[in-house]
C-alpha cells in the first residue's frame, strides 16, 4: 500500500493523487515519521494550488497526519515551502479549507523552525482577519481558538514578537476578545497570555495596549473574573504597563478599583500571580498623596487607605505571623466596597 501510495502521488494524475492523499491518514505513526524521505512531501504542496478543493482538502489532511506527533515532519514539510501556500488557502472562501488549513498552522507553529517562516508568509495577517470577521460566531468558536493558539505558539518566540505586534491590530483585537468573552473561559485565557507575551516582548505591543480605549478596565476585569492563568497574564500586563511608566498608570489602574483585587490574588493566585500583585502593590501604594493641593482628604477615602495599610502589614508578614486567610479576605472584602 505504502509504495502504491507513494507512486500515485509522484506519478498519478489529479484522481489518483486526491485518493493516495487521502490514504496517508491511514498509514502507522512509524509509516508517517518515515514516508517523507521517499518526497511526497512536494506532490502534497503541489495539490494545494490546485482550483479543486477537493484536493486541497486531501493535501492538507495528509499534510497533518504526516506533521502530527513529528517534529522531523514538521521541519520537512516547512523547509518545502509549504507555508506560504498554506497562509494562501486562508484566502480562499470556504469554511472548511480555512479551518483545516490553520489546524496545519497551529500544528506546525508549534516547531520553532517554524514560527519566523509563518510570519514571513503574511499568515499573521490573514488569522487576525478571520479572528476578527468569524469571532462572533458562535459555531466558529474552535476556529477562533484554534488561531489564538497558532498566535500563542508564535509569541513565545520574541525575535518575531515585534512583527506580530504591527499585524493587522492584534493587541487591541485580543483586548476585544478579553472584554467580550466569558472571563473564566478558555478562549480569554489564550488570549490573555499570547497578549502577555506581546507586551512584556515587545514595546509596540506595550505601546499599542497602552493606546487602546479602556485596556486598563479590560485587565482588571479580567483579573477579577479570568480564571487562574488568565489572572496570572492580566496582573503582568498590568505591571509591565506601570513600570513602563508608573506615573501614567498607576493612578488609571487605582480608579479602575484594582487594589482588592491585586490584595486577592497574593492570596489566592498562582505563584507568579502573587509575585507580580504584590510588585504591582508596591508601585501604587508607595506613592505622594493622591489627593493632591494639600486639601482636606475624603474621610472614606483615608480610612481606606489605613484598612490597606492594615492588609499590606499582614502581606508583608506573611506566614511568619501564621496569617489568617480568613480575617484577610474580609479586609479585602472592606476595601472592595
Amino acid at each position: 500500500m505504502e509504495e502504491m501510495v507513494v507512486e500515485a502521488l509522484i506519478f498519478g494524475d489529479a484522481k489518483s493523487r486526491v485518493m493516495a492523499a487521502k490514504q496517508v491518514g491511514q498509514f502507522t505513526r512509524k509509516q508517517r515519521h518515515k514516508i517523507p524521505e521517499k518526497d511526497i512531501i512536494p506532490p502534497l504542496i503541489s495539490m494545494l494550488h490546485s482550483q479543486d478543493y477537493e484536493a486541497i482538502e486531501a493535501s492538507l489532511l495528509a499534510l497533518l497526519n504526516l506533521a502530527y506527533g513529528s517534529e522531523r515532519n514538521k521541519i520537512l514539510i516547512g523547509r518545502f515551502g509549504a507555508i506560504s501556500v498554506i497562509a494562501m488557502v486562508l484566502q480562499l472562501q470556504n469554511e472548511s479549507l480555512c479551518g483545516l488549513a490553520i489546524a496545519a498552522l497551529l500544528t506546525l507553529s508549534s516547531c520553532m523552525a517554524n514560527k519566523v517562516e509563518i510570519v514571513k508568509s503574511g499568515a499573521v495577517e490573514h488569522l487576525l482577519y478571520l479572528l476578527r470577521s468569524q469571532f462572533f460566531t458562535a459555531r466558529n468558536m474552535i476556529i477562533s481558538l484554534d488561531i489564538i493558539s497558532v498566535l500563542h505558539n508564535l509569541s513565545t518566540c520574541h525575535e518575531i514578537v515585534p512583527r506580530i505586534a504591527v499585524s493587522g491590530g492584534g493587541v487591541a483585537l485580543l483586548l476585544q476578545i478579553i472584554n467580550s468573552s466569558e472571563k473564566s473561559s478558555e478562549m480569554v485565557e489564550k488570549a490573555a497570555a499570547v497578549l502577555e507575551n506581546m507586551v512584556c516582548s515587545s514595546d509596540a505591543a506595550m505601546k499599542e495596549a497602552a493606546e487602546t480605549a479602556g485596556c486598563v478596565g479590560v485587565l482588571v476585569e479580567a483579573m477579577e473574573e479570568g480564571s487562574r492563568l488568565c489572572k496570572e497574564y492580566a496582573v503582568g500586563i498590568l505591571l509591565r504597563l506601570c513600570r513602563s511608566c508608573r506615573e501614567s498608570y498607576r493612578g488609571v489602574i487605582l480608579r479602575e478599583g484594582a487594589m482588592a483585587g491585586l490584595l486577592q490574588l497574593t492570596v489566592d493566585g498562582t505563584a507568579t500571580a502573587r509575585e507580580k500583585a504584590k510588585a504591582l502593590i508596591l508601585l501604587l501604594r508607595d506613592c505622594p498623596n493622591r489627593g493632591g493641593g494639600g486639601g482636606q482628604r475624603n474621610p472614606q477615602t483615608q480610612a481606606k487607605n489605613v484598612l490597606l495599610e492594615e492588609v499590606m502589614s499582614q502581606i508583608d508578614r506573611g506566614d511568619r505571623a501564621g496569617m489568617s486567610v480568613a480575617v484577610l479576605e474580609e479586609m479585602i472584602a472592606k476595601l472592595r466596597t
